[in-house]
């Protein structure tokens, strides 16, 4: 695997096992393999919301099932999974989830190395923040783990910043990525769009800052709003109903007149032209097939420009540096 044929796009696993079914999910998978995709996410939460058993797990089993149907693809693909949001028993998230302590951590990264049926993973996130414990404890369970590469999800850049700082002290591979939800319209301010059930779980401009000054990774979940950018059927979410965003449908808009793609397509686009990587979760192979052209599309810088610009009313643009 060579980084010149690696695709940024990321495959989101969420739905896998659940409502999206196993024939659906393998096509799924060997088409994002197929069409150069590398970074597959799951998480040992997916989906408890969507399972018969009120739990998560499905996805990881699955994962674990096609990697197995699959000799030689684990060469091929990087594995990415998170911990910390399952639900203690079914009905009780979010009140009762296992959360971040020491012994949490390495009971639930153990049980996805079993349902993945691998040794391994590219990279362990901490899927939401867990204030009943010190991000010290956290950190110093991850410690012998075995995985690549550590991130967080869904956490403000305070912690983070500590969690770093004690992961060097005690030699262990600081968090190098952070996944939030990000897409090219903003929500009102102090609102939280569907999907996103974190007061941490936007990217800000304070992440986006601290993520450039410290060379870190930056993934976006949701960047496509579930489709509503391009599917008629779909209707933007009302918390992304305010002038500032007219603006910004008319510049995006234009753009997709001029380069002739959905758009959905030029967000994909955009977010990587600010060094994001978005993440896709779709169920159809059609889909699939778009956010990769997506990724593909090259704006002129002109174009770009213009789809920055009109956050200049402002003191920074959302994703500074990027």
């Amino acid at each position: 695997m060579t980084q010149a044929t690696q695709s940024p796009l990321v495959l989101g696993a969420m739905m896998f096992g659940t409502r999206i079914d196993e024939t659906t999910s393998f096509a799924l998978l060997d088409r994002f393999v197929e069409r150069g995709g590398v970074w597959i996410d799951t998480a040992d939460c997916y989906s408890f919301w969507a399972s018969h058993t009120g739990l998560g797990g499905d996805s990881e089993r699955l994962l674990g099932r096609w990697l197995a149907a699959r000799p030689g693809v684990r060469d091929r693909v990087l594995i990415a999974t998170k911990l910390g949001a399952e639900p203690v028993e079914p009905g009780s998230w979010p009140q009762r989830r296992e959360g971040l302590s020491a012994g949490a951590v390495r009971a639930a990264f153990a049980g996805s190395l079993d349902r993945l049926g691998i040794d391994r993973v590219d990279l362990l996130w901490l899927h939401q923040e867990d204030r009943s414990v010190s991000i010290e404890e956290t950190v110093g369970a991850l410690a012998g783990l075995a995985a690549d590469r550590f991130g967080v999800s869904n956490h403000p850049a305070w912690l983070v910043e500590r969690g770093r700082a004690h992961a060097r002290a005690i030699g262990v591979p600081p968090f190098d990525a952070l996944q939030l939800s990000a897409s090219y319209l903003r929500p009102r301010p102090g609102t939280l769009p569907p999907g996103v059930a974190h007061r941490f779980g936007m990217l800000s401009d304070e992440q986006a800052d601290y993520a450039t000054e410290h060379g870190m990774d930056l993934w976006a979940y949701t960047p496509l709003l579930s489709g509503a950018y391009d599917n008629p059927e779909k209707q933007i979410p009302e918390v992304y109903d305010h002038p500032g965003n007219t603006a910004r449908l008319a510049r995006l808009d234009a753009v997709a007149a001029e380069t002739g793609a959905a758009r959905g397509q030029v967000v994909l686009a955009w977010l990587l032209s600010r060094g994001i990587r978005p993440m896709l979760g779709g169920s159809k192979l059609d889909q699939l097939d778009s956010a990769f052209d997506g990724v593909d599309l090259k704006l002129t810088p002109e174009q770009s420009h213009r789809l920055d610009e009109v956050d200049q009313s402002s003191w920074a643009s959302p994703y500074a540096g990027h």
